[in-house]
């Protein structure tokens, strides 16, 4: 029985869509994730002048600080992102091919 199931499933086309969807949409985040990161490290790495430069007159905090600070909420948002697409349009995707293979 289980094993019809699964062959059910695989065969459905929704699954194929949902499958290279939800992949290539992780990869995207994926990318533009390790792009911030790396790029804010190699900013890190190659212009250490820019990064610390001073902010308003008194210099008490860099240009650095809130670069690294956005890198961390960039994190956060495209997280959300993806848990709102996957709560969302995976998860309905999914209960349309459960459905479809009961």
């Amino acid at each position: 029985m289980a094993m019809d199931v699964t062959a059910q499933i695989r065969a459905n086309p929704k699954y194929h869509q949902l499958r290279s969807t939800r992949n290539a949409y992780g990869w995207v985040m994926t990318a533009l994730m390790l792009i911030v990161y790396y790029g804010y490290i190699a900013l890190i790495a190659f212009n250490k002048a820019f990064l610390s430069a001073p902010l308003g007159p008194n210099g008490v905090m860099t240009v650095g600080i809130p670069i690294g600070v956005g890198v961390i909420l960039f994190t956060i948002i495209i997280t959300g992102i993806y848990v709102r697409r996957a709560n969302t349009e995976f998860d309905a995707l999914k209960q349309q091919l459960i459905e479809e293979c009961k």
